[in-house]
Protein backbone atom coordinates (compact mmCIF):
# COMPACT_ATOMS: atom_id res chain seq x y z
CA UNK A 1 0.00 0.00 0.00
CA UNK A 2 1.42 3.35 -0.71
CA UNK A 3 1.06 5.41 2.06
CA UNK A 4 2.00 8.47 0.27
CA UNK A 5 0.35 12.27 1.15
CA UNK A 6 -1.71 13.12 -1.99
CA UNK A 7 -0.22 16.88 -1.98
CA UNK A 8 -4.36 18.00 -2.75
CA UNK A 9 -5.40 16.01 -0.01
CA UNK A 10 -7.98 18.83 1.71
CA UNK A 11 -7.75 17.59 5.21
CA UNK A 12 -4.04 17.73 5.49
CA UNK A 13 -3.95 21.05 4.17
CA UNK A 14 -6.65 22.17 6.87
CA UNK A 15 -4.74 21.06 9.94
CA UNK A 16 -1.97 22.58 8.24
CA UNK A 17 -3.72 25.72 8.32
CA UNK A 18 -5.09 25.07 11.80
CA UNK A 19 -1.49 24.06 12.93
CA UNK A 20 -0.52 27.20 11.61
CA UNK A 21 -3.21 29.23 13.16
CA UNK A 22 -2.55 28.26 16.17
CA UNK A 23 0.99 28.99 16.00
CA UNK A 24 0.74 32.58 14.75
CA UNK A 25 -2.21 33.11 18.19
CA UNK A 26 0.67 31.91 20.32
CA UNK A 27 3.15 34.29 18.59
CA UNK A 28 1.14 37.23 18.05
CA UNK A 29 2.82 39.93 14.84
CA UNK A 30 4.62 36.90 13.04
CA UNK A 31 3.32 36.67 9.74
CA UNK A 32 3.31 32.95 8.57
CA UNK A 33 2.99 32.26 4.85
CA UNK A 34 0.22 30.16 4.32
CA UNK A 35 0.66 29.26 0.78
CA UNK A 36 -1.92 30.06 -2.28
CA UNK A 37 -4.04 27.26 -1.30
CA UNK A 38 -7.26 26.93 -2.31
CA UNK A 39 -8.85 28.86 -5.02
CA UNK A 40 -11.87 30.88 -4.10
CA UNK A 41 -13.93 33.47 -6.01
CA UNK A 42 -12.71 36.54 -6.82
CA UNK A 43 -12.37 39.34 -4.00
CA UNK A 44 -12.09 36.28 -1.55
CA UNK A 45 -8.11 36.12 -0.58
CA UNK A 46 -6.48 32.45 -0.81
CA UNK A 47 -5.20 32.84 2.61
CA UNK A 48 -8.47 34.18 4.20
CA UNK A 49 -10.36 31.26 2.53
CA UNK A 50 -7.83 28.96 4.06
CA UNK A 51 -8.64 30.00 7.29
CA UNK A 52 -12.39 29.79 6.99
CA UNK A 53 -12.58 25.96 5.38
CA UNK A 54 -10.14 25.54 8.45
CA UNK A 55 -11.58 26.98 11.59
CA UNK A 56 -15.50 27.64 10.54
CA UNK A 57 -18.50 24.71 10.12
CA UNK A 58 -22.09 24.42 10.95
CA UNK A 59 -21.81 25.48 14.50
CA UNK A 60 -20.24 28.98 13.61
CA UNK A 61 -22.18 31.16 12.05
CA UNK A 62 -20.20 33.45 9.75
CA UNK A 63 -20.64 37.16 9.49
CA UNK A 64 -19.56 38.44 5.99
CA UNK A 65 -21.21 41.50 5.28
CA UNK A 66 -24.41 42.05 3.52
CA UNK A 67 -22.12 44.13 0.95
CA UNK A 68 -20.15 40.47 0.21
CA UNK A 69 -21.02 38.98 -3.25
CA UNK A 70 -23.10 36.26 -3.38
CA UNK A 71 -20.13 34.02 -5.26
CA UNK A 72 -18.23 34.19 -1.88
CA UNK A 73 -21.14 33.58 0.46
CA UNK A 74 -22.19 30.28 -1.59
CA UNK A 75 -18.89 28.93 -1.80
CA UNK A 76 -18.13 29.58 2.37
CA UNK A 77 -21.34 28.14 3.18
CA UNK A 78 -20.66 24.96 1.05
CA UNK A 79 -17.22 24.36 1.96
CA UNK A 80 -17.55 25.29 5.41
CA UNK A 81 -21.16 24.52 5.85
CA UNK A 82 -21.63 27.19 8.11
CA UNK A 83 -24.39 29.73 8.10
CA UNK A 84 -24.19 33.58 7.53
CA UNK A 85 -25.28 35.18 10.46
CA UNK A 86 -27.21 38.70 9.27
CA UNK A 87 -25.54 40.67 12.42
CA UNK A 88 -22.35 40.35 14.01
CA UNK A 89 -22.88 39.71 17.32
CA UNK A 90 -24.40 36.03 16.17
CA UNK A 91 -21.89 35.50 14.66
CA UNK A 92 -19.05 33.14 15.40
CA UNK A 93 -16.31 34.36 12.60
CA UNK A 94 -16.61 37.26 10.59
CA UNK A 95 -14.96 38.00 7.44
CA UNK A 96 -13.82 41.61 6.81
CA UNK A 97 -12.94 41.58 2.67
CA UNK A 98 -11.39 45.23 2.52
CA UNK A 99 -9.27 46.40 5.59
CA UNK A 100 -10.25 49.60 4.77
CA UNK A 101 -14.12 49.36 5.09
CA UNK A 102 -13.99 48.02 8.85
CA UNK A 103 -17.42 47.34 10.32
CA UNK A 104 -18.35 48.31 13.46
CA UNK A 105 -16.02 45.96 15.63
CA UNK A 106 -17.77 46.53 19.03
CA UNK A 107 -20.69 45.03 17.50
CA UNK A 108 -18.93 41.03 16.99
CA UNK A 109 -19.32 39.32 20.21
CA UNK A 110 -16.64 39.63 22.93
CA UNK A 111 -17.99 36.62 24.88
CA UNK A 112 -19.15 36.83 28.81
CA UNK A 113 -17.16 36.16 31.36
CA UNK A 114 -18.30 33.07 32.12
CA UNK A 115 -17.19 32.01 28.57
CA UNK A 116 -15.05 34.63 27.15
CA UNK A 117 -13.60 32.20 24.89
CA UNK A 118 -16.85 32.16 23.17
CA UNK A 119 -16.03 35.27 21.53
CA UNK A 120 -15.53 36.14 18.00
CA UNK A 121 -13.00 35.85 15.47
CA UNK A 122 -12.48 38.46 12.99
CA UNK A 123 -10.52 37.53 9.59
CA UNK A 124 -9.87 40.88 7.78
CA UNK A 125 -8.41 41.31 4.27
CA UNK A 126 -5.15 43.92 3.58
CA UNK A 127 -3.09 44.09 1.00
CA UNK A 128 0.23 43.10 2.22
CA UNK A 129 2.23 43.06 6.56
CA UNK A 130 5.67 43.13 6.98
CA UNK A 131 7.43 42.95 10.49
CA UNK A 132 9.79 45.10 11.31
CA UNK A 133 8.38 48.48 11.38
CA UNK A 134 4.96 50.39 12.15
CA UNK A 135 2.84 49.69 14.72
CA UNK A 136 4.63 48.57 18.08
CA UNK A 137 3.04 44.68 19.30
CA UNK A 138 3.84 44.04 23.12
CA UNK A 139 1.72 41.40 25.27
CA UNK A 140 1.58 37.42 26.01
CA UNK A 141 3.72 35.48 22.98
CA UNK A 142 5.69 38.64 22.12
CA UNK A 143 9.64 38.84 23.45
CA UNK A 144 9.70 42.59 24.53
CA UNK A 145 8.03 43.84 21.52
CA UNK A 146 7.59 43.56 17.84
CA UNK A 147 6.66 46.07 15.10
CA UNK A 148 3.91 45.35 12.66
CA UNK A 149 3.17 47.73 9.18
CA UNK A 150 0.10 46.68 7.29
CA UNK A 151 -1.05 48.34 4.32
CA UNK A 152 -4.68 48.01 3.25
CA UNK A 153 -6.31 48.66 6.88
CA UNK A 154 -7.94 51.71 8.00
CA UNK A 155 -6.21 53.54 10.32
CA UNK A 156 -8.91 52.94 13.31
CA UNK A 157 -8.37 49.65 13.53
CA UNK A 158 -5.44 49.93 15.97
CA UNK A 159 -7.45 52.21 18.43
CA UNK A 160 -10.21 49.43 18.01
CA UNK A 161 -7.80 46.97 19.20
CA UNK A 162 -6.49 49.04 22.11
CA UNK A 163 -10.30 49.30 22.90
CA UNK A 164 -11.29 45.56 22.69
CA UNK A 165 -7.48 44.74 24.70
CA UNK A 166 -9.02 46.80 27.57
CA UNK A 167 -12.26 44.31 27.66
CA UNK A 168 -9.50 41.54 28.56
CA UNK A 169 -10.86 38.67 29.02
CA UNK A 170 -13.58 39.58 26.58
CA UNK A 171 -13.34 40.68 23.61
CA UNK A 172 -12.58 39.62 19.86
CA UNK A 173 -9.65 37.83 18.15
CA UNK A 174 -7.99 39.16 15.08
CA UNK A 175 -6.33 37.43 12.12
CA UNK A 176 -5.11 39.75 9.13
CA UNK A 177 -4.41 38.01 5.83
CA UNK A 178 -2.95 38.88 2.87
CA UNK A 179 -3.28 36.38 -0.22
CA UNK A 180 -0.72 33.91 1.17
CA UNK A 181 0.06 35.18 4.65
CA UNK A 182 -1.49 35.51 8.28
CA UNK A 183 -0.84 37.70 11.00
CA UNK A 184 -3.41 37.14 14.21
CA UNK A 185 -3.90 39.41 17.03
CA UNK A 186 -5.51 37.87 19.72
CA UNK A 187 -6.96 40.06 22.25
CA UNK A 188 -4.00 39.50 24.78
CA UNK A 189 -1.95 41.91 22.44
CA UNK A 190 -1.24 45.42 23.65
CA UNK A 191 -0.88 47.53 21.17
CA UNK A 192 1.20 51.37 20.95
CA UNK A 193 0.62 53.88 18.62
Amino acid sequence: MDTARDPRDPAHDNQRIFRAILLTMSHPGTVTVLGNWPKPPKGLHPAAAAVCLALVDMDTPLWTGAAAPLDIQTYLRFHCGCAIARKPVNAAFGLVLDGFELPDLDAFNPGDLEYPDRSATLIIQVRSMDVGRGIRLSGPGIQGETRLHVDGLNADFWLALQRNGRRFPLGYDVILATKTEIVSLPRTVRVGI
